[in-house]
């Protein structure tokens, strides 16, 4: 069974020839990230990635973890990787180095990202949740929670978590009963069960610090009522060491399609005498601190699809180069020939390679501007570009990961009834990417809140600025005679999207239902147009690379194949869905809820 290889050329392309490695280099406190660091990062991580996470991605699957009287054993080899991952500092690439982080871009840290979620999402869950509540507790918790959690939390020596959902309150987070009582010591008793909680509890690590959302006494309904604490597995005494075990227990793991190897718990707070935690930040701003993590988890998802399609199209790819099976179509021949000759496989092949390489284009278009909000010098230059953040994060998230199930699918087809088979690894792709669209807010979440907080709110300034960019590469593409193709597909679609856009922000305030029935085709309308965005960037890089001379001639001349590809068959669906936004709405509420 082939193994994980991490796409690195693809990766050094976006960062040396796009340029953003350049761009991020000039922020401060990344004057020292240069081309051969990061590749040397990438390398390291690559060969981390194939050797050790790669091999235990399907036996994980088989084994899953475990749940034995309360306590949780991880999948075999689980441990001793999650050692050598912390003791390869990977943990700590983009933390802050004040607690012990290495300050890397994050441009940089999304790619390596991508890499353990393509060799094994089961394992990189782990250390996505932890990252999410360092970074709310290094920009909302005092100074005793930074001290007392973040060195152990950012090395990896302990893990953390995101403790949202309870049994009533799915999405629905005012529905949320936990409670936390005030204690005389300035410390509160957390009582409440959480379900759905990824890492809730393992062995991998001596303590995990839960991040929970409760209510304090006397808290106003809703949403706005809700307060974020701090609640460890085991305290923490004064001189660093652990102490007593806190009131917090796992009563289950979950049953689940796919992530198998990955603990999903339902955690018990305070069936005792109440869990000890430590506010964060101020009563009754949780939901509001909790939407860090929330942001950071969301980008994370999106990554979690880019890589979950790239493994599936490895493996689509290597199996069709191996399998013979029939003659080539219009070749003359009765020779079997192997099935990526085929055209309709070529066709799935190529849509599977076009949406990944736009996708992973696009993630690091938002990590460049995360980046850019977080270091640069000018106040209006962070402004903008974490408005662009807030934007494209729904349609990273969302797209990437409603591309990861299609994508995977696609890799099942490719292999025929051997994919529906354990045994071939492409139905495992399948199950776990089917939970990419539901963590951290369902595809129709995050498309409610693009059209509403990110487009209806201000007017459609922030997409605005985004469409200009687009408009630039698109008259750049006109003028390029060998590229003309790829713009008359690319400027349509603009227009497209505009014309969604202007009806969003014409309706949203009139008629919010009419608008919303259209959100997830204009997620998908976002990212389809982007995404194309994107690739004709890098059709005009590579253009320039091979007019140049320069080395790899067949790896520009495949850019080029690959953009052309994209705006043929994945671009020219950019018109069909602008129709379903803005014409889509009142069939489907007309209909009564008897009738559907």
């Amino acid at each position: 069974m082939s193994q994980y290889t991490a796409p690195l050329r693809d990766m050094q392309f976006i960062l040396n020839e796009l340029g953003h490695l350049d761009q991020v280099s000039q922020l401060p406190g990344c004057e020292d990230i240069t081309g051969d660091l990061a590749d040397a990062i990438l390398a390291e991580a690559g060969k981390f990635a194939q050797g050790v996470l790669s091999p235990l991605n399907v036996s994980g699957d088989r084994e899953g973890a475990r749940w034995v009287d309360g306590q949780v054993h991880t999948a075999t080899g689980w441990h001793k990787a999650y050692q050598q991952f912390v003791e390869g500092g990977w943990n700590a690439l983009s933390c802050e180095p004040e607690y012990g982080g290495q300050g890397l871009p994050r441009l940089v840290s999304a790619l390596v990202e991508e890499m353990w979620n393509g060799a094994n999402l089961s394992f990189g869950l782990c250390p996505m949740l932890t990252r999410g509540a360092i970074e709310a507790i290094e920009l909302r918790g005092s100074d005793l929670l930074k001290e007392t959690y973040l060195p152990k939390m950012i090395s990896g020596e302990w893990t953390g978590t995101m403790n949202l959902t309870e049994p009533q309150a799915g999405s629905d987070l005012a529905a949320v009963r936990s409670r936390a009582e005030p204690q005389a010591d300035g410390t509160y008793r957390v009582h409440g069960q959480k379900i759905f909680i990824t890492y809730g509890e393992h062995d991998l690590t001596e303590n995990i610090v839960h991040l929970v959302l409760a209510r304090v006494p006397g808290a106003p309904e809703g949403v706005k009522g809700i307060s974020l604490f701090v609640v460890p597995k085991f305290l923490v005494e004064a001189d660093g060491s652990l102490g007593a075990r806190n009131d917090v227990r796992c009563v289950s793991l979950e049953h689940k399609l796919g992530i198998h190897a990955s603990p999903t718990a339902v955690l018990a707070f305070g069936d005792n005498s109440g869990a000890i935690g430590w506010l964060v930040g101020e009563e009754n701003r949780g939901l509001e601190y909790m939407f860090i993590m929330m942001n950071a988890a969301r980008f994370s998802v999106g990554i979690e699809g880019i890589g979950l399609s790239e493994r599936a199209y490895q493996r689509a790819l290597a199996y069709a180069r191996d399998r013979v099976q029939g003659n080539e179509i219009g070749a003359g021949s009765r020779d079997k020939v192997a099935i990526v000759r085929h055209p309709d496989v070529r066709r799935m092949l190529l849509s599977m390679k076009s949406r990944n390489e736009a996708m992973r284009a696009l993630a690091c278009q938002v990590a460049v501007a995360m980046d850019t909000a977080h270091r640069h010098g000018d106040l209006q230059q962070r402004q903008h570009s974490q408005a662009f953040v807030d934007l494209m994060i729904p349609v990273v998230k969302g797209w990437s990961t409603e591309n990861a199930i299609d994508i995977a699918s696609l890799g099942v087809q490719i292999h025929g009834g051997m994919g529906f088979i354990e045994e071939t690894g492409a139905a495992q792709h399948l199950r776990d990417a089917r939970i990419t669209t539901i963590y951290e807010g369902t595809t129709g979440i995050q498309a409610a809140d693009l059209i509403g907080r990110k487009i209806a709110r201000d007017k459609g300034l922030a997409v605005g600025r985004v469409i200009e960019r687009m408009h630039a590469v698109a008259q750049r593409l006109a003028d390029d005679q060998d590229l003309q193709a790829i713009g008359r597909a690319l400027g349509p679609g603009i227009v497209a999207l505009e014309q969604a856009v202007d009806f969003i922000v014409s309706s949203y305030d009139t008629r919010v239902a009419v608008a919303s029935v259209g959100a997830v085709p204009f997620l998908e309308l976002f990212g389809t147009v982007a995404g194309g965005w994107q690739l004709a960037e890098s059709a005009l890089v590579a253009q320039r690379c091979l007019k140049e001379g320069r080395a790899e001639q067949d790896f520009y001349r495949a850019k080029l194949v690959t953009a052309r590809f994209y705006a043929d068959h994945i671009l020219a669906r950019a018109s069909g869905l602008a129709h379903a936004v803005i014409h889509g709405g009142d069939a489907a509420l007309a209909m009564d809820d008897e009738q559907l």
